[in-house]
């Protein structure tokens, strides 16, 4: 039987990757930071293809710094920063634009425009979200009218838009599979809780074609293999992707929170508490949102989560822009 689990953390501010053995301990870990691009206040980007590098670049060093047999290696894991959207072309695989990160608030006059249309109660009980510009669609909705080339990649059927395990799950299977899981759709107002699906009207109500949308698998499940040729990571080839999960659903369950009522508390860029709520969608009374917790075994959990955006972020604003702190 071999020996490890690859783990691939896609943060909002740094790629990690863990390597666990049989018995969860960490053998080896490598972590590498990228930049935060703020064009104007209140909008956020990152480089989707720095994203991409920093994250097999600590895929490499934490395999290589533990002095791990690729051929040991069962199967890797992702996790990653929700919500954050890019948008690529599946011909070339180069983005259309800057990766627009969940704390971005560009889309916000959009938002405001569906709750003046009386939408957002609709949307909430279809999504368990909020009209909030929080959420990957009005995201993908302002790349199309704003990015030309999008618009063009769309009318000829070759525009991808997607989550970041979406986007990191492409480029290691060398372009083959082009999926996302149940817990990073229901973040992106266009996956309907009750159906499991994409939902048409959404997609509408936004004006986002859904046929530019990954296919939804179950957290734990078949994502592909890593290409063969990819530079740095050679050596990993073959290894299956089996597992994919946002980070908060994988962080309350990475806390053996698995019965409902469970619940925990994160402390990262930003600080996220969430519960599971077993079998069963619960819709809050008091604006906490609905989400999927994970699909496994056959069936869905589901969870409530209450969000604060800045925690971590805030620190590091106060270390590298105010220079207040040293570390």
């Amino acid at each position: 039987m071999k020996k490890y689990i690859l783990s691939l953390d896609q943060g909002t501010t740094s790629s990690r990757t863990v390597v666990f053995d049989r018995q969860g301990k960490i053998r080896s870990m490598a972590q590498y930071e990228f930049g935060q691009i703020y064009p104007q206040p209140g909008w956020v980007e990152h480089d989707a293809m720095e994203i991409l590098f920093s994250q097999m670049l600590s895929m490499a060093e934490a395999v290589k710094s533990g002095g791990i047999n690729p051929a040991e290696i069962a199967a890797i894991g992702i996790t990653n920063q929700r919500e954050t959207v890019v948008a690529w072309d599946s011909l070339t695989g180069k983005p259309v634009c800057n990766a627009i990160v969940w704390q971005c608030r560009r889309s916000a006059p959009f938002c405001e425009e569906l709750k003046k249309r009386g939408l957002e109660p609709l949307i909430t009980e279809k999504t368990g979200l909020m009209a909030d510009p929080y959420f990957s669609g009005t995201k993908i909705r302002w790349i199309l009218d704003h990015i030309p080339s999008a618009r063009l990649l769309l009318a000829e059927g070759r525009l991808r838009c997607g989550t970041v395990d979406s986007w990191l799950i492409w480029n290691l299977t060398g372009g083959r599979v082009f999926a996302t899981d149940y817990s990073n759709a229901s973040r992106t107002l266009l996956f309907n809780l009750d159906t499991l699906t994409w939902d048409q009207e959404l997609g509408q109500l936004l004006g986002v074609p859904l046929t530019v949308l990954p296919e939804v698998r179950p957290s734990s499940g078949d994502f592909g293999q890593v290409a063969k040729g990819l530079r740095g990571i050679e050596e990993l080839a073959g290894i299956p992707i089996c597992g994919a999960a946002g980070d908060q659903q994988a962080a309350l369950f990475g806390q053996a929170c698995c019965q409902k009522g469970d619940a925990k508390n994160t402390y990262g860029t930003g600080c996220f508490l969430l519960m599971n709520t077993g079998t069963t969608r619960v819709r809050s009374k008091n604006r906490l949102l609905s989400t999927v917790a994970w699909s496994l075994d056959g069936k869905v959990e589901y969870a409530l989560e209450g969000s604060v955006f800045n925690a971590g972020s805030a620190i590091k604003w106060l270390r590298d822009d105010l220079h207040m702190i040293s570390s």
